[in-house]
């Protein structure tokens, strides 16, 4: 289960790789922004933004299974232009939306396989065969801690966008520049020998039924399901939450940024600690460290103080998982059909995104209240800690050779 001999530099992998998770990333972690804007001019309910944004995540983690699949086929390369063109397709698309089921099709559905194409499984996957294992959680906590700078970087100029020039022109402008994602996807360009050799092992069904099997697996999937369901519904309801409570809408928009800005530390720091620690106790202590933040952020006096707090320590844990649960995923499978098998990893992380993006606006729309959801994401949390614990981290031993 050796990693196939470079052929991309790591300097080159890495920085095309996290120039493209800044980018598709950054703009996403900003939707929450164009809630109140979208739904109080158009006249629809909270539920209505939310679900669009719950299709998203779902379609985002069902195209990914085949985004991955692809990627570990063909390369990372085509599955990035298709991304790119059908991103910007989304983004204009969501400003152009006359009705929900528009606005569903394009913020959702679009968007969400472009994100598929865009994101950690694609780009996860080059790194996995051009960058050796003893390196390999640490390049990956480079690439998330880029995704979390992104954030930092994006969300302050798409606040500043709105509210310059209207969600709709500032939705237009994003779709502009997310076309850079195509220059930079040359970056990742794997030599067909060298991506091709990794394939042998296994085929497809073979991979996945290995995978299956293997009880450590199901146990990685259902830890992102739960944060998926956390980070998502704290991303898109946090800022209409503290405008409920009185706050003014510049604390949401810093607030998403020092997220952003302290993921940066937390995934590098997650990636780093991978190399030497015990995954799964770093994944346990991940999750567990966020149902506490979250137990206190509700328990104490609601100020700008106290969400800007809420936001650096939960921002450390945000995407802290991610590093660490695909370098675990390479360990135990190895790396022929790494983005594949991230890929239906991270199909769980979207169904929780989408229960806990969808619940919060049902919810709320019900109950004129998020409470419910909060003290959900903490009983999921503490879930997720111990679900962690038992996952073996040795690599599988595969007795019998298995023909492609």
């Amino acid at each position: 289960m050796t990693s196939p001999a470079p052929s991309l530099s790591i300097k080159q992998v890495l920085l095309c790789g996290a120039l493209i998770v800044t980018l598709s990333m950054g703009i996403r972690h900003g939707f929450g922004l164009w809630l109140q804007p979208i739904t109080q001019e158009q006249g629809w309910t909270r539920q209505t933004f939310s679900f669009a944004i719950a299709i998203q995540n779902l379609s985002w983690g069902v195209m990914g299974v085949f985004a991955g699949m692809l990627a570990d086929r063909l390369g990372a390369f085509r599955v990035l232009l298709i991304g790119a063109a059908l991103y910007a397709a989304g983004l204009a698309g969501m400003a152009l939306s006359p009705t929900p089921l528009m606005f569903a099709m394009t913020a959702g559905v679009l968007i969400g396989a472009a994100q598929a194409g865009t994101t950690y499984a694609v780009v996860y996957g080059v790194i996995g065969r051009q960058i050796p294992a003893e390196r390999r959680s640490w390049a990956m906590g480079v690439a998330a801690a880029a995704g979390s700078f992104g954030q930092f970087l994006m969300v302050p100029v798409e606040g500043q966008l709105i509210a310059r020039f209207g969600w709709h022109t500032a939705l237009l402008a994003l779709a502009a520049l997310v076309l850079l994602i195509v220059p930079l996807a040359f970056g990742l360009r794997e030599p067909r020998q060298a991506s091709a050799g990794a394939r042998r092992e296994q085929t497809i069904l073979q991979a996945l039924g290995e995978a299956f099997k293997y009880p450590s697996f199901g146990l990685l999937m259902a830890g992102y399901f739960v944060c998926g369901f956390q980070v998502v519904f704290i991303g898109v309801h946090m800022p209409s939450y503290l405008r409920d409570k009185g706050l003014s809408p510049e604390v949401a928009s810093y607030a998403l940024a020092l997220i952003g800005l302290f993921n940066v530390f937390g995934t590098y720091t997650a990636g780093a600690l991978g190399q030497r620690l015990a995954k799964r106790k770093i994944l346990a202590a991940i999750y567990l460290g966020r149902a506490v933040a979250i137990s206190l952020f509700l328990l104490v006096p609601l100020s700008p103080l106290s969400v800007y707090v809420f936001a650096a320590v939960i921002g450390f844990l945000w995407l802290s998982t991610v590093p660490v649960t695909n370098a675990l995923v390479a360990q135990i499978f190895g790396v022929a059909h790494l983005s594949m098998l991230s890929g239906f990893i991270f199909l769980g992380h979207q169904v929780g995104s989408f229960l806990g993006v969808w619940l919060g606006g049902y919810l709320y729309d019900r109950n004129g209240s998020y409470d419910i959801v909060w003290y959900i994401a903490i009983a999921l949390g503490v879930g997720a800690a111990l679900i962690n614990l038992p996952v073996k981290e040795r690599a599988i031993v595969r007795t019998v050779p298995q023909p492609a």
